[in-house]
């Protein structure tokens, strides 16, 4: 199953009657599935990190209008810390539950959450992200979008409206409210022809004319002392701005900024992995958080280039 890690473990697949007690389990099911079994898991282990959207969101009516479904467990949503350090870490210093953030999602929550924390959105103005992404972070199971004929050579524009992790960035963002008053996000969501990787890119209106010298003071006080995340804006070269390539494999997200002259827009971008700090990266970050190690163990590689 992954052939990368001959010699260097001795772990087998058991089948999921077998499973024994553990410190920590990592839920990697289907949507759905994890808050129709979450009885017999919580048993298992003091600690759970689901990688599936089922307790990303905290208010049960979500469910229905984002996933079409009705949540089984809903007093239990309360229970789970969403998992990115960067928003969380205190709270995550405390949880038992967590529940790791959707791959395109996660590209978009950081890339704007020193805008949104530092209060210089236009909140009149709507927040429009488009975010590109490669065939892994549609899951392992073949189909029609994943058959080469069709993926190669492919721009397809997959989720231009209603994409579900939209409920996600508006919630981690703050970005709701009780009045119903505040930005709305414009999601759109495209796939492109490659196996890992996600760019997203962000138009946000400010509600002042900030320069970009204020912007990078912006993203510095969020992000200064944060061990995967990384302000890419270069002045000259071929990567001036993040790019998901120069990532595979590793768990940073770069983010990266453009000031328009003519308005108040700012254009962000950001990269990452989708299945490091987009899924099983942020699951072992907020994990080593938990429990008090250097939240770069196990994740210290720092990719290849080229490839």
């Amino acid at each position: 199953m992954h052939p990368h890690l001959r010699r260097r473990t001795e772990l087998k697949f058991q089948t999921r009657a077998s499973l024994q007690p553990v410190d920590v389990l990592f839920l990697a099911l289907p949507h759905g599935q994890t808050s129709r079994e979450i009885d017999q898991l919580q048993s298992l282990a003091p600690t759970i990190v689901d990688l599936s959207a089922d307790f990303r969101l905290r208010d049960p009516s979500q469910y229905p209008t984002w996933y079409g479904w009705e949540h089984p467990k809903p007093t239990l949503l309360g229970d789970f810390t969403y998992a990115l350090p960067e928003l969380h870490r205190d709270e995550l210093r405390k949880a038992d539950r967590f529940a790791a953030g959707g791959c395109l999602a996660t590209a978009a929550i950081l890339a704007l959450y020193p805008l949104t924390r530092a209060g210089v959105v236009d909140r009149s103005m709507p927040i429009v992200i488009e975010g590109k992404t490669g065939s892994s972070a549609g899951g392992a199971e073949a189909g029609p979008a994943s058959h080469h004929p069709h993926r190669s050579g492919e721009m397809r524009s997959f989720a231009p409206t209603s994409h579900r992790h939209t409920a996600e960035i508006i919630q981690e963002l703050g970005l709701s409210s009780p009045n119903g008053h505040g930005p709305s996000i414009a999601f759109s969501a495209t796939a492109v022809e490659a196996v890992r990787g996600i760019l997203t890119t962000a138009h946000v209106f400010l509600n002042d004319d900030l320069d970009e010298k204020a912007l990078w003071k912006i993203y510095r006080a969020a992000y200064a002392d944060e061990p995967f995340m990384r302000i890419v804006k270069e002045s000259q070269g071929i990567h001036r701005y993040p790019n998901p390539k120069i990532l595979s494999g590793t768990n940073y997200c770069d983010v990266g900024f453009e000031r328009d002259p003519h308005s108040r827009r700012v254009v962000v971008m950001s990269a990452l992995d989708n299945l490091m700090k987009g899924a099983a990266g942020q699951a072992v970050q907020a994990v080593n958080v938990r429990f008090g190690w250097d939240e770069r163990t196990g994740l210290e590689f720092s990719g290849l280039y080229p490839i």
